[in-house]
């Protein structure tokens, strides 16, 4: 049977070992803050893994990062941002107590996943149980939320599924919302599911509804940033460990790699999972590893490798800004009706690309024109200058230019350099005359 075995005495014994370690401890690994390293031998050693620069979407590293894999626990970055939009929306507050459904309540004292005991008796805040959720990635405190949200289990996954859509994500499996396969939740488990189905996404997938969660609701990151935090169940307190362990004064903390969240997973199915952020220099990105080994529960492979795939990125490509009203060779666009037949489009606002540290940057962009400006895939004149024209999309020769949100580069608004004016109308004809011969 597929249990997160988190809870165990053997596990909390050998991590409260752990973390009396130095934080800078390395476990054997030889990656340091002044090595570049070679994309081609980090070889970090995960069924996928991706990193993604946190504002552009831009993958800066992939591995297999398309396959949908078993996510476990890292589901309730899912999850979590739909209490922040219940939140945001007024249907939840922060200090709003609710009760514990009976499939919430039972998850939750089952002491082989990780739980903070709820009782049937008593209420908890919004807050308490976001946190629990987040810090300890407690099962059946999300469950709660669900339901204090969508009123069912199932109701609150079709709303995930739907999120999930809208996010541009098709291929992930959703059945639960805590990533436990769906037969461990009882009378909360999604109808018409085998009990052994689990919560499927890709590298990709993870890191959109990261990136995704950081760019809406970023005061995400006071909570997943907490190492320690006490939850009261009503009689008593239970201390809430963080699992993410690459925090600031935890065992996989590493001074050169200020990690402040996201979330881990773990399951027989999925292994050790971790979708990680760290901001540096003022440039935050985004890593996701699938599948690390999990030897036991002390095992600390996800986070070495997120370690390797962390500095891999910091140190083998340089953040170059594209400031605004900057012209890129290929973004000029075809004018329909224009007293000039082509027009120079610029960037119409600052954006950043990461760029391998063993090219010379070339620019290269594509400008897509806003639909209710074109004709006949031309740009329709007049255009003010600094009017918005479309999307510009800009790529590095030499360098793979994916990006989380499928283009192939970094998106920006483009806008128009200069006044577009309109042809008179006997330059108009004659242009009619000419393109019929």
């Amino acid at each position: 049977m597929q249990l997160r075995k988190v809870l165990q005495k053997t596990a909390i014994v050998a991590m409260t070992c752990l973390m009396a370690l130095t934080p800078v401890v390395m476990g054997g690994v030889k990656v340091s803050a002044d090595t570049n390293i070679d994309e081609s031998s980090i070889n970090i050693k995960a069924k996928s893994a991706i990193a993604v620069d946190a504002e552009t979407g831009q993958i800066i590293y992939g591995q297999n990062e398309n396959e949908p894999l078993a996510a476990a626990s890292m589901t309730k970055i899912l999850s979590a941002y739909l209490v922040l939009e219940a939140v945001h929306n007024g249907k939840l507050k922060w200090n709003q107590k609710i009760p514990v459904r009976s499939a919430a309540q039972k998850v939750s004292q089952d002491t082989s996943l990780s739980n903070v005991p709820l009782k049937s008796d008593h209420e908890y805040t919004v807050r308490s149980l976001y946190q629990a959720t987040l810090i300890y990635s407690a099962n059946g405190a999300i469950m709660a939320l669900g339901d204090a949200i969508a009123g069912s289990q199932k109701n609150f996954v079709n709303m995930m599924r739907k999120k999930a859509r809208s996010f541009g994500i098709k291929d992930a499996k959703i059945y639960t919302c805590n990533g436990l396969p769906n037969g461990l939740l009882g009378k909360g488990a999604y109808p018409g599911i085998p009990a052994d189905a689990e919560n499927e996404f890709s590298a990709r997938d993870m890191a959109i509804m990261a990136t995704r969660l950081l760019k809406d609701y970023p005061e995400v990151l006071k909570t997943t940033k907490i190492q320690h935090k006490k939850f009261n169940n009503g009689t008593s307190y239970t201390v809430m460990n963080n699992w993410n362990w690459m925090l600031p004064g935890l065992v996989k903390a590493y001074t050169a790699l200020p990690v402040d969240g996201l979330k881990t997973g773990t399951s027989d199915k999925a292994k050790a999972c971790f979708t990680g952020t760290v901001k540096k220099d003022g440039h935050r990105i985004i890593t996701v590893v699938m599948g690390a080994s999990h030897k036991s529960q002390t095992d600390l492979s996800r986070f070495v490798e997120t370690q390797k795939l962390m500095s891999y990125v910091y140190n083998s490509f340089t953040y170059k800004t594209i400031k605004k009203g900057t012209k890129i060779k290929g973004a000029a666009v075809k004018v329909e009706t224009g007293k000039e037949e082509t027009a120079p489009i610029v960037t119409g606002k600052k954006t950043h690309i990461w760029v391998r540290n063993d090219l010379t940057p070339k620019y290269q962009a594509t400008t897509k024109i806003s639909k209710d400006l074109v004709v006949d895939h031309k740009l329709q004149a007049p255009v003010d200058e600094g009017e918005k024209v479309g999307t510009m999309t800009i790529k590095v020769k030499g360098q793979d230019n994916k990006n989380i949100n499928g283009a192939k580069g970094v998106q920006v608004k483009a806008v128009a350099k200069e006044d577009i004016k309109k042809a008179n109308i006997f330059v108009r004809m004659w242009r009619g005359i000419t393109n019929i011969f």
